[in-house]
């Protein structure tokens, strides 16, 4: 594996992150708490890794340009943007969630969770497109 690889291990760890969040999210609404507890867990963990292996590629090669024209890049950058801006919101959201969470501070845990669960799982969805539409062949699209 190469920093090269990184891009993709990324978006796999957002796709899984996300796969996860929807999981603990059925969880929870059928009452199934521990493994709610267990995927939300999880998908922390593929989130932070994902934040470590963002941090390794853009500290080594940078920002990487976005070469395309046409529909698509007005779309890519609406993407980008938001995509940004709510991650950086999802770090903090996520830690206060998960501490009430396993603090047992239902209540509270579960106001701020009505906010960070969309957000989040936008923030998964947004970070696999936007690794399709910089690095995937135009072909694709």
């Amino acid at each position: 594996m190469t920093i090269h690889d990184l891009p993709a291990v990324n978006a796999s760890l957002n796709a899984l992150s996300g796969i996860l969040l929807v999981i603990a999210y059925a969880f929870i609404r059928a009452r199934r708490i521990a493994q709610h507890r267990a995927c939300m867990l999880a998908a922390f963990t593929t989130s932070s890794l994902f934040l470590l292996c963002y941090l390794i590629y853009h500290a080594q090669v940078g920002s990487v340009p976005f070469m395309r024209h046409g529909f698509v890049r007005p779309l890519y950058f609406t993407i980008l943007i938001t995509h940004v801006t709510l991650a950086a919101t999802v770090v903090p959201l996520s830690i206060v969630t998960l501490s009430r969470g396993l603090k047992a501070r239902y209540p509270q845990h579960r106001r701020i969770a009505r906010w960070a669960f969309p957000i989040w799982l936008y923030v998964s969805v947004t970070g696999v497109l936007v690794y399709v539409l910089l690095y995937q062949p135009t072909w694709l699209l």
